[in-house]
């Protein structure tokens, strides 16, 4: 029985389509910059929003409908469940998918129950795997929502709590491996503090370092090659988490010699929650070769929280596909849509339109970088910015041939700094605007 009954697969019928099951960008067999759309892209649908979201909030009940689901705990459900993913996975044809362990299958009285619980709905995503075609882009541990989890996971002042975390994430990479998962992300909801009057930090990171170490020991005991990547966020849960923004990440991961087994899993709506941009995101990661695979989503500038909105702005998806394409593309990674209906578009039909949105924006978006990217029309004007760095004086500095001594010899014989040349923002801004217009 369909779960999704008189929708067929997106098809592309291109730009002038107004059919709002129809992608107007988005042709996965069409070459940009060398690769087809569906190569570049790696397009995947996650499994907690779309299949474990109900639209609830903190002021009302879930609003989501969702026949597929008899709402009850029980494997049979969990089971059923992704049957109906799968379906949708299909239909709009996105080549992967990403889940929480607790996504998929529910956990159960003992930890054994849990593996058991979790064993049983594997398998079945094994076959409706094999049966489609569809692959799985992540997996990932849910050490955050039980209460067992409320002083961290790693992180925890419980050395019990570490021992359960361990547990869970060993489990989580043989299922990830089973299924022929291509990473492993780690976002820590709760690797964080509320206060530090209560807080060792220095012992909590030290701890920290110790579980990234283990799994990635497990890791190569049982064969999995996958890539390992951190996702950074701010706050919320916490007021301060330790995965912040990529440069913390970096930063911790060079600090604990652990910077050759990650990159980074980037998100658009925990990097405005961090104060920066998408770009600045991507590209702090891609310049250290860091930068593994993004989180699509956006976040609502008027409100201060992870909204999850799904992505539909041009210049959002241009300003990351730029990036991403400069940094030589995701690899392994993908375009994960890390993002959710709103609450009051709760139809099975809504997760359609919004994910035939987001994916849309970014064949528009990836579009438009290719050519902005293959007429150099941005790099030109940065070269001519930098060009006082390419000869004389800067190049000298560049190459260690200078030291301050040197330099003040040289500025007591020039007098005065060359004149300084235009950013010329305003016009990059504008050339932007000129191929948008016309991708």
């Amino acid at each position: 029985m369909s779960a999704f009954p008189g929708i067929d697969v997106i098809q592309y019928e291109g730009p002038e389509s107004d059919n709002p099951l129809a992608f107007r960008w988005y042709n996965p067999d069409e070459v940009v910059a060398g690769r087809s759309m569906r190569e570049h892209l790696r397009f995947s649908v996650v499994y907690w929003h779309t299949f474990r979201g109900t639209g609830s909030d903190p002021f009302g009940a879930g609003t989501m409908i969702c026949p597929w689901d008899d709402g009850s705990d029980s494997v049979e459900n969990a089971c059923n469940r992704a049957r109906a993913a799968f379906e949708l996975f299909e239909k709009l044809q996105a080549p992967y998918y990403a889940f929480h362990d607790r996504d998929v299958a529910p956990e159960g009285g003992t930890l054994a129950e849990s593996h058991r619980n979790f064993d049983a709905v594997a398998k079945v995503l094994q076959e409706e795997q094999q049966r489609s075609g569809v692959k799985l882009l992540w997996g990932t541990a849910n050490m955050f929502s039980h209460p067992r989890f409320m002083h961290g996971a790693a992180t925890s002042c419980n050395a019990d709590v570490f021992a359960y975390a361990a547990s869970q994430v060993k489990k989580c990479l043989e299922v990830t491996k089973e299924l022929g998962g291509e990473n492993y992300v780690f976002w820590g909801g709760r690797e964080g503090y509320q206060t530090l009057y209560n807080t060792n930090m220095r012992r909590e990171l030290d701890h920290l370092a110790k579980f990234f170490h283990m799994a990635i020991d497990y890791a190569k005991s049982i064969g999995f090659s996958g890539q390992f990547l951190i996702e950074p966020k701010p706050k919320e849960p916490t007021k301060h988490q330790y995965d912040s923004d990529a440069a913390a990440c970096l930063n911790f991961l060079r600090s604990y010699d652990l910077l050759d087994s990650f990159k980074l899993n980037i998100e658009a709506n925990h990097a405005t929650l961090a104060g920066h941009t998408m770009m600045h995101e991507l590209d702090y990661a891609g310049m250290q070769g860091a930068l593994g695979s993004i989180d699509a989503n956006t976040g609502d500038l008027l409100l201060g929280w992870d909204t999850d909105q799904f992505p539909t702005d041009y210049y959002l998806t241009t300003q990351t596909m730029l990036v991403i394409l400069k940094h030589g593309g995701l690899g392994s990674g993908g375009v994960n849509f890390d993002a959710k209906v709103r609450r009051e578009s709760f139809e099975p039909l809504d997760l359609f339109y919004a994910h035939i949105g987001g994916m849309d924006a970014f064949a528009k978006g990836l579009k438009v970088a290719a050519a902005i990217l293959e007429e150099n029309a941005l790099g030109r004007l940065v070269e001519e910015r930098y060009a006082s760095w390419d000869s004389g004086i800067g190049a000298k500095i560049e190459a260690g041939e200078v030291g301050f001594a040197e330099l003040e010899q040289y500025m007591l014989e020039k007098g005065e700094v060359a004149a300084n040349a235009s950013g010329r923002q305003e016009l990059l801004e504008a050339i932007v605007n000129r191929y948008i217009d016309r991708a």
